[in-house]
């Protein structure tokens, strides 16, 4: 079965770093754009990166370009989000989705029809 599993999430401090993971079963990921989302408690997903099937292409939302970095390791079927400087409004849950019918990437939810549970993220003092 097509399955995504995030992990890598937790509590950190303002300005700490995470990284999050996006893992893949039933299916080979390097077919497939990945995006990562998040959404807080009340608000909606929002798209915060994508990467394409090969890696070529990335984007990012305005509010954390230079400081989230999303990668790809095919072989290991996995997708990486890291993220710097994090900020308390970015406390979220946040899924990774992916989905194999465009070759590069769109941060979109509608795009994608597969996803993961999620992995909550929690940036507080």
């Amino acid at each position: 079965q097509l399955q995504l599993v995030e992990s890598g999430g937790g509590w950190v401090q303002p300005g700490g770093s995470l990284r999050l993971s996006c893992a893949a079963s039933g299916f080979t990921l390097a077919s497939y754009a990945v995006g990562w989302f998040c959404q807080a408690p009340g608000k909606e997903r929002e798209g915060v990166s994508c990467i394409s099937s090969t890696g070529g292409i990335t984007n990012y939302a305005d509010a954390v370009k230079g400081r989230f970095t999303i990668s790809r390791d095919n072989a290991r079927n996995t997708v990486y989000q890291q993220m710097n400087s994090l900020k308390p409004k970015e406390t979220a849950i946040y899924y990774c989705a992916a989905d194999r019918y465009f070759s590069d990437c769109v941060r979109t939810d509608a795009k994608y029809a597969c996803w993961g549970q999620g992995t909550q993220v929690t940036v507080s003092s």
